[in-house]
């Protein structure tokens, strides 16, 4: 992470967490999520909430389990005209020290993914945030945007495109 505060930043102390589950409810201010969006190259972002539990396993490590919900308008890749979206999805993180550990970052399948632990407290925001950010449609579409089948078959309806069904085969 950068020395730079996220834009969406809930630090909990690592001081704060035992055994037992620290449950909490977060939610993006109007102004967290307008930053969120120019970061995310969204036209607005609308709602970002979540219900994270943290707590220590174990074995040290410590857990992060979170489920988020977010309400977004992205661009049109075609159009550029707003498309509302919606995403919401659960994922669980283990935080430790890799160097104590001698853990290597080649996880199993049914693992969970592992963050070294940087500094002294846990942001689960910017980790609520980084999911949003994987989890947003990479070409949203318009409803009314042509499709690349429809431009295609315009493209075969114009005249040049009747003129070069005329052309012999290897004219160029």
């Amino acid at each position: 992470m950068s020395a730079a505060t996220p834009e969406f930043s809930r630090l909990v102390p690592l001081a704060r967490l035992g055994r037992d589950r620290l449950p909490q409810r977060i939610e993006a201010t109007p102004a967290e999520r307008e930053a969120l969006a120019r970061r995310l190259d969204l036209v607005a972002l609308d709602r970002l909430s979540a219900v994270t539990t943290l707590w220590r396993d174990g074995s040290g490590e410590i857990v992060l389990e979170a489920a988020w919900e977010a309400e977004f308008v992205q661009n049109c890749v075609a159009t550029l005209e707003p498309v509302a979206g919606a995403a919401s999805d659960s994922f669980v993180l283990r935080y430790g020290r890799e160097e104590a550990t001698g853990r290597l970052l080649v996880l199993g399948l049914e693992e969970a993914d592992f963050e070294p632990l940087v500094d002294d407290a846990i942001d689960v925001g910017e980790a609520v945030a980084q999911e949003l950010s994987l989890s947003l449609p990479a070409f949203p579409r318009h409803p009314d945007a042509a499709s690349d089948a429809s431009i295609e078959a315009e493209r075969a309806e114009t005249p040049l495109a009747a003129l070069s069904a005329l052309r012999p085969r290897g004219a160029g």
